[in-house]
């Protein structure tokens, strides 16, 4: 019989080029009643983030084609995806390898081989330090202190575009496809509003837009 109170539904989206690993995973994380999608690589990955929104990532560092690196930075710098815990599985456990991994933005490293029990139990503790952020009282589950940009901000017309499709969660290629130019064009506008507004990322873009009733 299954144990299905434990994962209680959760949809986890798996990634990982070792074929063995991802039966193996994927079998025991199903036994304690989680829903569990699978990838091979980043790029795989994203395709599935297109449609499918997780309640958590579980990723392998090194992986062809895309990185969990990249994949990551990817996750973190969507507005649709910045919020989901991201656990790393990795053959390196170097200090450095660790700090890496959670500076580009992965809320847990574990490092292979590692036991099945202490994987389930950093996914429980991620889906629950989620919830409680969530249900934090008197905020918003996406909830933080209001973006800050200088004051004498100003942006071209194309600029205000850009922003706003950004503030609808749409990715620099399709964004490029509606205004009919180039990802790379694209890729410029946003670098330059980051650089006039002073803001990280794109997810601190579209927070910014949406707050200043742009969007």
């Amino acid at each position: 019989m299954k144990e299905t109170s434990v994962g209680n539904h959760r949809r986890l989206l798996l990634i990982d080029d070792d074929p063995n690993l991802i039966l193996l995973v994927k079998d025991y994380l199903e036994f304690r009643g989680y829903e569990v999608v699978t990838a091979e690589n980043g790029r795989e990955a994203l395709e599935v983030l297109e449609s499918d929104i997780p309640d958590m990532i579980i990723c392998d560092v090194m992986m062809p084609e895309m990185d969990g690196y990249s994949l990551v930075r990817h996750v973190r710098e969507d507005p649709r995806t910045s919020w989901i815990p991201v656990l790393f599985l990795s053959a390196k456990g170097q200090s450095q390898d660790r700090v890496k991994g959670l500076n580009t933005g992965a809320d847990v490293y574990m490092v292979k081989p590692f036991e099945p029990e202490e994987l389930v139990a950093q996914v429980e503790s991620s889906l629950k330090q989620a919830a409680r952020i969530a249900e934090r009282p008197g905020r918003a589950p996406d909830a933080a202190p209001k973006i800050q940009v200088p004051f004498d901000v100003e942006l071209t017309p194309t600029e205000l575009k850009v922003v706003q499709f950004v503030a609808r969660g749409m990715a620099n290629r399709e964004i490029a496809e509606e205004l009919n130019v180039s990802q790379r064009t694209i890729e410029s506008h946003v670098s330059n509003m980051l650089g006039k507004t002073g803001l990280h990322n794109r997810t601190e873009l579209a927070r910014w837009a949406i707050e200043n009733n742009m969007a």
